[in-house]
């Protein structure tokens, strides 16, 4: 690849800022392609300024890991930072990893820049840039076995990083030599993650951009287990757009900043910043929390909230004041089990009359909030499913369900979307749900009608779309979460149930009334 070396620093310019030109210039004459292969999200300046104000370090000397270097605009924004506001510091030791062949040269004239006016401001900085892929050249932290007990001699003060992001196939390499932080399909930036909480020198610091995703969700719950047993979280600072963060690099990413360190004196407290993107930046909104009420290291899941509003705190209090849940009301939810492309021989477009049976199927574009919507007939997504020998085990009895949406899109305004579907709706002895639809029963017996409403209209509801939101940033709605997700007393799911149908005013504004009255006064704080 053939891309433009001759790139000088303006006068006075930062090192930070010639780092962001040159990956600016780089980012545009590569393709997207590339990027998404290589989990390549170049890091904004302002960002990366913001991040690097996040180091506390004091010292004469001081040891850096950047192990996904792009550009180097990182570690340049924490060299600087930390060169105008530790006046003791004299040295620097700053090791880093890139393994893009075509973005290195770029790495290394940024580097080569930090070193020179940092030698202006009277500190030396020695660099080392590896060629390589920084989870494979550190497997010797981990045992034979994938766990991190092996102990590293070669350790940093701080740890800084906007790691690659893409999913790994449980074959790869890096999943093999990590499997003590590995859930089902695993993401690359979890396992950096980790293994940099491992390269950290007691007292240690590490200050990570990543999406969201590892906060909740069975798929990063061996992650969240061994990261938070080790890192005392500090501070977060999250992006609720997912478009600004990454702009320039058309990313769709909900992103979040956090800086924690490696200590035996863990602090009681967790400050949690929030801005749009990086516009409003400087003026963000900050709350600080306690930390057991951000997360919870002794329970189950160890889903990592992030409130950023008095209201987000006030629905985590009021949902961590209810203890029960859907299993205590023998009450059990389950994915829809007519995987689409498996079933293709039996999915039927129109009802078929004749020797033929066939029930309704229920895709997700089916399920409205309150509402479901059939048929409603779309390309390659029929509205029946034939009954006969070799389908019927991904049917379901025709009885009394909650169907709730797997997934949203991205911009949606609510994540939870929630209908009723009640025995009454066909006459046929089975229905079938496809396997982007989640749907909640009665283990033994059937959903009430006041339970399927007032069930419906919880999920449905602002208050529960908040809580939900409070701990997960991505599209995904699973069934884990759901069975993990504190709720009221079945009493009041009832009187909910038994107001709405005597109503019979299923409008959103209307159920949000009725369940902020009955279940804002559950609280007492």
């Amino acid at each position: 690849m053939s891309i433009n070396m001759s790139i000088e620093p303006a006068q006075t310019e930062l090192p930070s800022q010639f780092a962001d030109r040159l990956g600016a210039v780089y980012a545009s004459a590569v393709s997207q392609k590339h990027k998404k292969e290589q989990g390549q999200f170049f890091t904004p300046v302002e960002i990366a300024s913001l991040m690097a104000t996040y180091s506390d370090f004091e010292g004469d000397a001081v040891r850096i890991l950047d192990p996904g270097c792009g550009s180097a605009v990182l570690c340049c924004a924490l060299v600087e930072h930390l060169v105008h506001s530790n006046k003791d510091l004299k040295q620097v030791d700053l090791v880093a990893y890139e393994t893009d062949a075509d973005l290195i040269p770029f790495s290394k004239r940024a580097l080569q820049y930090l070193k020179e006016w940092a030698g202006e401001k009277g500190v030396e900085i020695h660099t080392t840039l590896y060629k390589e892929d920084f989870v494979l050249h550190k497997a010797g932290c981990f045992d034979e076995v994938g766990n991190l007990f092996a102990r590293p001699t070669d350790l940093f003060d701080i740890v800084i990083s906007n790691p690659p992001y893409f999913k790994l196939s449980i074959d790869d390499k890096r999943v093999k030599v990590a499997k003590v932080v590995v859930n089902g399909h695993p993401n690359i930036y979890a396992i950096f993650m980790a293994l940099a909480a491992k390269l950290l020198a007691d007292n240690g610091e590490l200050i990570f951009i990543t999406p969201r995703s590892y906060a909740a969700g069975r798929y990063f719950k061996a992650f969240r287990e061994y990261f938070f047993k080790r890192i005392d979280l500090e501070k977060v600072h999250l992006f609720v757009s997912r478009k600004e963060t990454f702009s320039r690099d058309k990313v769709l990413q909900e992103t979040l900043i956090i800086k924690g360190t490696k200590t035996r004196h863990p602090k009681p407290r967790v400050l949690i910043s929030s801005s749009e993107g990086i516009k409003d930046l400087h003026a963000p909104h900050f709350k600080t929390f306690a930390k057991h009420h951000i997360i919870d290291i002794h329970s189950k899941e160890k889903i990592l909230y992030l409130p950023t509003s008095e209201y987000e705190e006030k629905v985590l209090n009021i949902f961590r004041s209810w203890t029960g849940k859907l299993a205590k009301y023998g009450i059990n939810i389950s994915t829809g089990p007519v995987v689409a492309f498996r079933c293709r021989d039996h999915i039927s477009e129109y009802f078929e009359n004749g020797s033929v049976k066939v029930a309704p199927l229920y895709w997700l574009h089916n399920v409205k909030q309150m509402a479901l919507e059939w048929p409603v007939h779309k390309k390659s997504k029929g509205q029946y499913i034939r009954m006969n020998e070799k389908s019927a085990h991904v049917l379901i009895p025709n009885r009394n369900y909650v169907l709730l949406r797997r997934f949203s899109s991205k911009d949606d305004k609510h994540r939870l979307v929630a209908a009723p579907y009640f025995a009454s709706f066909s006459s046929s002895k089975y229905i079938g749900v496809e396997n982007k639809v989640n749907y909640i029963y009665r283990a033994n017996g059937q959903l009430d009608s006041r339970e399927v409403i007032g069930l419906c209209a919880l999920l449905n509801s602002r208050l529960f779309d908040t809580y939900f939101r409070i701990f997960n940033g991505n599209v995904n709605v699973s069934a884990t979460e759901l069975r993990e997700m504190p709720l009221p007393p079945l009493e009041i799911i009832h009187l909910i149930g038994d107001t709405i149908k005597d109503l019979q005013d299923f409008s959103l504004e209307k159920i949000n009334e009725i369940v902020n009255r009955q279940l804002e006064p559950t609280y007492q704080p």
